[in-house]
């Protein structure tokens, strides 16, 4: 088994450990067993990490902007120096496939890179005035930034909350989930080995809702950035707005996919099953409710089922492996639980619907057919490896149902018609739409979402200018 790093925090560059401090276990997803003890930060040391970053950010703010790349390109070299390593220590405490884990890694190398371009790149702009006057529009950095991310990406989802931030000149202390933290420690300690303040960028963790109340409570935070649930989401929007902090929410999803009877089925198949399950369906844009045109129903609901029952389960570590355990024990009490809801509601079980094994946190891939409107899947984000796939009479139906929940974070859709391509990209409601494409995610392109699924965005030239407020100046002679 791959060695597990010691924990601790990072409080100005200092590893703090277990030390008069309250431990969490860390458990692997494989066996269900303790891997380590995680220390949670007190009171003292979330305040003593404010003042770092109020005295960070009055510095970096004004950092030169080859200063800051120089950071941001040498960490991405880091993370790909280290990515086996990472990647192993990722895989075992959340446990999706070693290869997944590892293209996780690189990609947050790969946005840290990109970042660093962005550094030169926050343009102002000079307005047009008569002679004698001079206006001109700034961007400066919003200043320090608490963030918070979840387990289902480790790295990556550490990765784009400290990265925007540094571009743009702010602080961060960001909280990794206490489920998944040695990956978000890695990423962190890759910013700080390139040579990022120690005060500029900072890791606590602890008790969620008692850090996020203590760090928003503070007025040396002037962001909030959290990637999560939908109400837990709700929750700190309102304590972010005691002081109207800025936020960024990147919150839950339910994608659709629409398969129309024009599309290449067998290419939307074996693009789009991996897809659903992949991290085991641990994902905030996992293609979830599969809206199938009448025509092809049979076939593709058929061919979905074919491929799901070829998927390896077992242990992220095996290569064989295609999908590992669920990240945690909430993952297959909820499954079972809306499997079953939506098997009472009437709903056909076409694969999977089980658990596996006795050990560990592994559920089946599951296919669901027929799922009446009644059924709890239906509403909620299943956030675990089981599909919907259900018959639509045509487009106008397709698109009614994909736009009828109040989230909108991504979707997708299958079709040759280069007229409905137009009309789906107009009219489809979310916040990315991948089109006879898997992914709706790249570096340069900005990730976030609409309605009940978030506000601002990440990746992209938006994820550093989220970080940034505009300042206007008039000057006269």
């Amino acid at each position: 088994m791959t060695e597990y790093p010691q924990l601790h925090l990072l409080v100005g560059g200092a590893k703090r450990a277990g030390e008069g401090r309250d431990l969490a276990d860390v458990l692997d997803p494989t066996t269900g067993e303790p891997i380590a003890a995680l220390p949670l930060a007190t009171a003292a040391d979330l305040d003593e990490a404010l003042d770092n970053a109020q005295t960070g950010f009055l510095t970096w703010r004004k950092a030169p902007p080859e200063q800051r790349a120089a950071v941001l390109t040498n960490a991405g070299a880091l993370l790909r120096e280290r990515v086996d390593a990472i990647a192993a220590i990722l895989t075992r405490e959340q446990g999706k496939p070693l290869a997944e884990a590892k293209g996780e890694v690189l990609y947050s190398a790969m946005l840290f890179e990109f970042y660093a371009g962005e550094c030169k790149r926050s343009y102002g702009r000079t307005l047009v005035r008569p002679a004698g006057m001079r206006s001109e529009v700034r961007y400066e950095p919003v200043g320090p930034v608490a963030a918070f991310a979840p387990w289902n990406f480790p790295a990556l989802n550490v990765a784009r909350k400290v990265g925007g931030p540094v571009a743009a000149g702010c602080s961060v202390i960001v909280k990794p989930s206490e489920e998944t933290p040695a990956a978000g420690l890695a990423i962190v300690q890759a910013l700080l080995d390139a040579g990022c303040p120690p005060e500029v960028c900072q890791c606590v963790f602890g008790v969620p809702d008692e850090v996020s109340r203590h760090l928003l409570g503070s007025p040396v935070i002037r962001k909030l950035s959290f990637t999560g649930s939908t109400a837990v989401g709700k929750h700190l929007a309102k304590l972010a707005a005691e002081d109207l902090k800025r936020t960024t929410m990147e919150l839950g999803g339910h994608a659709p996919i629409l398969v129309f009877a024009d599309a290449d089925i067998d290419r939307a198949l074996d693009t789009m099953v991996p897809n659903a399950y992949r991290n085991a369906g641990q994902v905030c844009v996992s293609p979830t409710r599969f809206l199938v045109e009448e025509p092809v129903f049979d076939k593709f609901r058929d061919g979905f089922v074919e491929r799901v029952k070829a998927i390896t389960v077992g242990n992220g570590m095996d290569p064989a492996s295609k999908m590992g355990p669920m990240a945690s024990p909430r993952g297959p009490d909820q499954m079972e639980r809306m499997v079953g809801d939506a098997r009472t509601a009437g709903a056909q079980v076409a694969s999977g619907g089980e658990r596996i094994g006795n050990q560990g946190f592994f559920f089946q891939p599951t296919v669901l057919a027929e799922v009446p409107l009644s059924a709890e899947i239906m509403q909620e984000e299943p956030f675990g490896p089981v599909a919907i796939v259900n018959r639509y009479a045509g487009e106008e139906a397709m698109i009614e149902e994909a736009n009828r929940l109040p989230y909108g974070l991504a979707a997708y859709a299958w079709t040759s018609s280069p007229a409905r391509r137009s009309r789906l990209a107009a009219e489809i409601e979310s916040g990315m739409l991948a089109i006879n494409h898997p992914s709706v995610s790249a570096v340069d392109a900005p990730f976030g979402g609409i309605k009940w699924s978030g506000h601002g965005h990440e990746d992209g030239m938006e994820g550093v200018m989220a970080c940034m407020v505009a300042k206007t100046v008039h000057e006269g002679e």
